[in-house]
């Protein structure tokens, strides 16, 4: 087969691609994707790479679906460990013993603080939200959750009434019991909780929100406001943990514990789907008089707890850490150089380890640096509750000579993102002057 013919079969296939997911996965999706001059179909990937179907383009990672390749695509060690569980087990069964799964949250045990000790393992993210939320109101028999606005933990039940109204309001009345309070805003937290608060729960940085970082002292004064009026604190840790912020768990940072800690993404490697609710001992007696009172199916599936097992120690070598933190130096001192050359558009840096945000200069400019990054090779995604905020979200495995490569192609980015935004500005304007004589 000629070169010729292969790509032509690979553009028919592509084509074949779009138009089956146009008509039987979401027509929605592919409208926005090509209105945005995006048409990529997933293909080949590898490392911090992803190709189109066609083979014409290849991007570098810089969203990882918000922490499901932190250890980078297609992970060889990873992948082989998969192949070999395989010859072995299945899923398992979930109202058995199993070895599988009782490993791997004795290791969890092991790297958590004090006595967070025991693990529930689910499929999504929302899944181990929905069942933090169980077990807090189990436990204290109180019916109230305090979460932030602008912060996101997932779009099944209870876990999506606990997000904005916008991801709930076209799917009819809320789960009641739920209420919101700015991040960051203390004062606000004490008076919304009270003696029916079950539990308060954030993210100990808000991807969704713009890579929001706690004020200082912010996250010991939640502690403090729970210890105070027997209210349980859930941290949210399905995309800042495992390494991510160059420490195993983010909230090391801040010198806290949660009586539970919701983790998934890069704890599936990548390869097979695994969430976890690790929660504090004396949390477990839920589950004393029915132990049976929360199944999961396909949570903790036996292969993908061998997955996560070597997830874990991978992530929390401290070899693998000093990697982490210097690539996060870094990418500082580079984003340093374009913000002072872009100083009218990249506004500022947010970053905890390699958990990074480009603050631009208004909401317009996230979508438009979306654009221009995919134009220039790069992955890039805008916070969907602060479209000023573009994450930046590297594979914690890429090279360290790859940071300058990506600088690079981020300031072509910007000098296109500039443009476009002047573009777009005068559009308006015009626009604007044709309304009045119409």
């Amino acid at each position: 087969m000629n070169l010729v013919h292969k790509k032509n079969k690979s553009s028919s296939l592509k084509q074949k691609a779009i138009e089956d997911f146009r008509n039987h996965v979401s027509s929605g999706k592919v409208a926005v994707f090509q209105q945005y001059g995006i048409d990529l179909v997933l293909g080949r990937r590898e490392g911090a790479y992803l190709w189109d179907l066609d083979g014409k383009k290849r991007l570098f990672n810089l969203h990882c679906n918000g922490g499901v390749f932190n250890l980078g695509h297609r992970n060889q060690e990873l992948i082989d460990l998969l192949k070999s569980s395989l010859d072995a087990l299945d899923i398992g069964n979930h109202h058995l013993i199993s070895i599988c799964r009782a490993e791997l949250a004795s290791r969890l045990a092991e790297l958590m603080p004090e006595d967070l000790e025991y693990t529930v393992f689910g499929v999504s993210g929302g899944e181990a939200v929905d069942l933090a939320f169980k077990v807090a109101r189990a436990y204290t028999g109180r019916a109230k959750i305090v979460s932030a606005r602008g912060g996101y933990h997932g779009h099944t039940g209870l876990a999506l009434a606990a997000g904005d109204e916008k991801y709930r309001r076209p799917f009819g009345p809320s789960a009641p019991g739920f209420c919101q309070v700015p991040f960051g805003n203390l004062d606000r937290l004490a008076e919304i909780t009270d003696s029916d608060t079950a539990a308060v729960i954030l993210e100990t940085i808000p991807a969704t929100l713009g890579v929001a970082i706690p004020p200082d002292g912010y996250l010991q004064s939640v502690r403090k406001v729970c210890d105070d009026k027997g209210i349980l604190l859930i941290l949210d840790e399905v995309q800042t943990g495992l390494g991510r912020t160059g420490k195993l768990w983010a909230f090391e940072h801040f010198d806290i514990v949660p009586d539970m800690v919701v983790l998934g993404k890069g704890l599936s490697g990548g390869l097979y789907p695994i969430t976890a609710t690790v929660l504090r001992k004396p949390l477990e007696v839920v589950f004393h008089e029915d132990p049976f009172i929360h199944v999961s199916t396909f949570g903790g599936a036996e292969i993908g707890c061998r997955v996560a097992r070597r997830v874990l120690e991978i992530s929390s070598a401290p070899d693998f850490l000093n990697h982490v933190n210097r690539l996060a130096r870094r990418f500082a001192d580079n984003i340093e150089v374009l913000m002072q050359k872009h100083s009218k558009f990249l506004m500022g840096l947010r970053q905890v380890g390699l958990m990074m945000g480009l603050k631009l200069k208004n909401e317009l400019c996230g979508p438009l640096l979306t654009k221009t990054a995919y134009d220039h090779d790069l992955l890039m995604i805008y916070a969907n509750n602060d479209p000023r905020v573009c994450q930046f979200l590297p594979p914690l495995t890429m090279e360290f000579d790859e940071v300058d490569w990506v600088a690079q192609q981020l300031d072509k980015a910007l000098t296109s993102a500039r443009r476009l935004k002047t573009i777009v500005k005068v559009k308006r304007q015009v626009e604007q002057i044709v309304k009045k004589f119409i």
